[in-house]
């Protein structure tokens, strides 16, 4: 089969009918109006793979709060995720509430999920998808490193927050090193408004203001 290049950052995620353990799905008509993380692994029953399903699970909860929605996806069947996501529930006492797309290659390729030396395994790869359907961010990871999941978490905060309130997220937000939990205004766009801005407390020059995040 041959290998498409990936969507990218700004591009309306494909359009897709997938099975998963959930059922048939469309996506992303199945997220209509919400955010959704569709997240691949190499394989089912690997142990960084069942460390990452288990994390995203305990912070299901919070995702869902903010209103996210998981997907999971590798080139395992149907029956290989049912068994794995039983192991889990048995073993270490976490049912997988989310659904896993069993791809046979054509959703890993139309995503760009194979890569070069990764033979037919998908690698750790990352879509955050907004509630227009949006491809927002996306993130790749080596087999060998598990991912970070309270990173997931501030993303799609920063996301929300970036969008509602017109502004930029800072470094390490919301525990920026300069201004904390503040987010950062677009710089001005004339000199009237970069002069007004000079001086102002909360900007260390006209084009560096920061603000508190809107309650």
């Amino acid at each position: 089969m041959e290998e498409k290049g990936m969507p990218l950052i700004g591009d309306k995620f494909p359009e897709m009918t997938v099975q998963t353990t959930h059922g048939m799905m469309t996506l992303p008509e199945a997220f209509k109006g919400q955010w959704f993380i569709l997240f691949s692994h190499p394989a089912d029953f690997t142990p960084v793979c069942t460390t990452e399903f288990y994390a995203f699970q305990q912070r299901y909860d919070e995702f869902r709060e903010m209103n996210t929605e998981l997907i999971g996806l590798s080139i395992d069947q149907v029956f290989s995720h049912i068994k794995w996501t039983e192991w889990i529930g048995e073993n270490l006492d976490e049912e997988i509430e989310f659904p896993i797309i069993a791809d046979h290659g054509d959703v890993a390729n139309t995503l760009g999920l194979i890569h070069s030396g990764a033979g037919s395994s998908t690698v750790r790869a990352v879509f955050f998808v907004d509630p227009e359907s949006t491809i927002r961010a996306i993130l790749y990871y080596p087999a060998e490193l598990g991912r970070n999941f309270d990173e997931f978490l501030r993303m799609i905060k920063g996301f929300q927050t970036a969008d509602k309130q017109g502004v930029a997220i800072p470094a390490n937000w919301p525990n920026n090193e300069l201004f904390g939990d503040d987010v950062i205004l677009p710089p001005a766009s004339n000199e009237e408004a970069a002069a007004e801005r000079r001086g102002k407390e909360e900007c260390l020059d006209w084009w560096l203001c920061h603000v508190p995040v809107d309650e």
